[in-house]
């Protein structure tokens, strides 16, 4: 039974894991927690029975907790990995990796020093649907990929309160853009690798007070496709989610993404399905699309499991994080400068 500490609860996520853990057999018991906000620990200790500690030192210096989940406001997650990793524990660190490319080196870094197992808890890479895509790409049956697309989008900048959220303050997460287009953006990194450059326009449309709600970032690849992730945070509903045209054949999947998967569907068909010339015909996947997006969330909770037992490698290590963290700030000099920006481009730094 590997023994679990939870660095915070301001990502909600980390609540989906817990009770998974809880009521299921995944040989992962969390023990103890620390958040600085002593109301949100005080309610998660009481409804996970945990021990709570006034300092996240008190957590990792427990010789029954082997790993940590970092679940913190994001400006606090390179400290806490620091921490964690200094003291021999297992890191699962939620996203996005961190607010700059400097506390993101800091990550990787102290993993690398201290040889501690890390991932980040990306749940699009363990999406049965998502990793349904990834096969058929690299399977060849499509031939030459020429574009990826994939709208993601949520309506929480619809929603007034939201403004007074941790999610869009920008010392402890700089805005909903880099909150949660850090999601399509790993999934296109995670599918095709680290494109070349990007061109994106982000911008604040609705509430000013919820900045940059709406964007379009598009990543080249030297000698592949072009991929677009299209985010809205003043989204109600939608459908389409991924797109995916090649030589031989096209990929679609409809309800992957909160937005589109919680809101009543218009019709019983796949969601996830491909046309290749080969056959002449759409042919459905017979992985079917879960009833919310919350049963997204807690699927994560298997895979997490199987990387603190060592049975599976991480979703993603900390240097693939690093890349990721740098496409999605790359996207915001883009956007500033009115230029293409090469993902080399030393301004990301400034970020």
């Amino acid at each position: 039974m590997i023994g679990v500490g939870i660095l915070g609860f301001a990502h909600g996520h980390v609540n989906a894991y817990c009770d998974e853990w809880r009521t299921v057999d995944h040989g992962v018991k969390v023990l103890a927690a620390w958040d600085h906000d002593a109301q949100r620990l005080e309610t998660a200790c009481k409804t996970y029975d945990l021990q709570g500690y006034a300092d996240a030192v008190q957590v990792v210096e427990r010789s029954d907790i082997q790993a940590v989940v970092i679940a913190s406001e994001t400006s606090r997650h390179a400290e806490l990995a620091e921490l964690a990793a200094s003291h021999g524990k297992a890191i699962i660190l939620q996203k996005p990796m961190a607010l700059t490319m400097a506390e993101a080196d800091r990550i990787v870094e102290a993993v690398q020093k201290h040889q501690v197992p890390f991932t980040l808890a990306w749940q699009m890479r363990t999406d049965p649907q998502n990793i349904q895509m990834k096969q058929w790409i690299e399977s060849g049956e499509l031939g030459q990929i020429f574009m990826v697309r994939r709208r993601h989008g949520l309506p929480v900048g619809l929603n007034a309160d939201f403004a007074d959220s941790w999610h869009v303050d920008p010392a402890a997460n700089r805005d909903i853009w880099a909150d949660d287009s850090a999601h399509p953006t790993d999934f296109i990194h995670w599918l095709l690798g680290a494109p070349e450059s990007v061109t994106a326009e982000i911008s604040s449309m609705y509430n000013p007070r919820i900045p940059m709600d709406n964007g379009i970032a598009v990543y080249r690849y030297a000698d592949g496709p072009m991929a677009e992730v299209s985010c809205s945070f003043t989204c109600t509903s939608g459908q389409n989610t991924t797109e995916i045209i090649g030589e031989l054949g096209t990929i679609v999947q409809n309800y992957g993404d909160a937005t589109s998967c919680n809101v009543p569907r218009p019709d019983d068909g796949a969601g996830l399905m491909k046309y290749t010339t080969a056959t002449g015909t759409w042919t459905p996947s017979d992985i079917a699309t879960p009833a919310n997006h919350g049963v997204r969330i807690r699927g994560l909770a298997k895979p997490l499991a199987e990387f603190l037992r060592g049975e599976r490698e991480p979703i993603a290590s900390a240097e693939e994080g690093r890349i990721s963290l740098r496409m999605v700030l790359a996207s915001y000099v883009s956007s500033g400068e009115g230029r293409r920006v090469l993902l080399s481009d030393p301004k990301i730094e400034n970020v």
